[in-house]
């Protein structure tokens, strides 16, 4: 049975020192795993084990996408509802993760994917509310 991950677990730490090419992060709860992101808030990585182990998982938008994909990267694929779910993140490639050196370029296609992704963030006040119904509920 696997470990729960915690924000200041070896393996969140060690993945914070990794991403040192773009500042410093910081581990918080998500979901099942941890989230990481900078000193100003952007969310560029997630750690949690889908069965394989727990693994770092970069942001990667459409725009690094490719990058992720040429590397052999895998995207973050879970099951709901039986059914295969998405999100757009990648796996950092194996031999990134032996240094911060070799992850930087990594770590800055992440930070530019959440860069371009609050960018494209509509501002909060120009959202709709949530009305609580599930998408395709009528109203």
């Amino acid at each position: 049975m696997p470990t729960a991950l915690t924000a200041d677990s070896e393996f969140a730490q060690y993945c914070c020192e990794l991403l040192a090419a773009i500042g410093p992060c910081q581990a918080y709860r998500m979901f099942g795993g941890l989230g990481l992101r900078t000193a100003d808030g952007l969310n560029v990585a997630i750690v949690t084990d889908l069965g394989e182990g727990d693994t770092l998982w970069l942001k990667a938008d459409a725009v690094a996408r490719a990058d992720f994909e040429a590397a052999g990267c895998q995207r973050f694929t879970y099951t709901m509802q039986g059914k295969p779910r998405s999100m757009g993140y990648y796996s950092a490639p194996a031999e990134a993760m032996e240094s911060p050196a070799l992850m930087a370029p990594w770590a800055e296609r992440a930070l530019a994917s959440a860069l371009r992704s609050r960018a494209s963030a509509r501002p909060a006040a120009q959202r709709k509310p949530r009305t609580g119904k599930g998408r395709g509920a009528s109203a």
